[in-house]
């Protein structure tokens, strides 16, 4: 069996290892969208409160409510916080996933130039043997008509 027939075995595994990855890779960019997302509508929610809060502030207002409001700002900003800290790190193993596509992608690629150089020379060889065996057949046939 041919060098390269063999390495298709090889290179059908390196096609499975860059197919996993990016499909890892198209899960943690979701997941990044996801939070960025979250995020987005964490801070629009906190600015909306914040108006309304402004707007409530216009009269009288309890030393009650005003805490209560200034209470669930603090929540509001430390769930923020949190959400930034899950974004920051969805955004790391988003990273980590394109690396280990990257690296899956270049060892396919790799492995696919491998095979071609092999197929090149496997045709120069087999060229080689055809030239030689149409040379003797020739080399045969000028005997024989001697």
């Amino acid at each position: 069996m041919l060098r390269s027939k063999r390495l298709e075995v090889v290179l059908g595994l390196e096609e499975r290892r860059e197919q996993a990855a990016l499909e890892e890779l198209a899960a943690a960019r979701q997941q990044v969208q996801k939070l960025k997302q979250r995020l987005e509508e964490l801070q629009r929610y906190q600015t909306d409160y914040r108006e309304q809060m402004r707007q409530g502030q216009q009269g009288v207002v309890s030393v009650n409510r005003l805490q209560g409001w200034q209470a669930f700002i603090a929540q509001l900003n430390q769930l923020l916080a949190q959400q930034e800290l899950q974004l920051q790190g969805a955004v790391k193993a988003f990273e980590a996933c394109r690396l280990k596509w990257q690296q899956a992608y270049e060892r396919r690629r790799g492995m696919e130039k491998y095979i071609t150089g092999c197929r090149e020379q496997e045709q120069r060889a087999q060229d080689v043997r055809e030239q030689k065996a149409m040379d003797e057949a020739a080399a045969r046939a000028l005997n024989r008509r001697r």
